[in-house]
């Protein structure tokens, strides 16, 4: 999980963690990711008043958005 986000940059590699995505986003989505979990930072997107979503890239080159709670910084 990661705590703060504003420390991250574009270009970032992050890895989607695949138990807490599971039950919100389509099965071919949840399986592209089960196979290739790590993607790329490129944005950030306002989802409510407190909260950010992190734009990333999937290896496929899809766009797509999780909760910082989502996903970790590969170390």
């Amino acid at each position: 999980m990661i705590k703060d986000s504003s420390t991250l940059q574009k270009g970032q590699m992050l890895r989607v963690e695949i138990n807490e995505v599971k039950d919100r986003i389509p099965q071919n989505i949840l399986e592209l990711i089960r196979k290739e979990p790590d993607v790329e930072l490129v944005g950030y997107k306002m989802v409510d008043g407190n909260q950010f979503g992190l734009v990333v890239k999937l290896k496929n080159g899809e766009i797509n958005w999780f909760f910082e709670k989502e996903l970790s910084e590969i170390l």
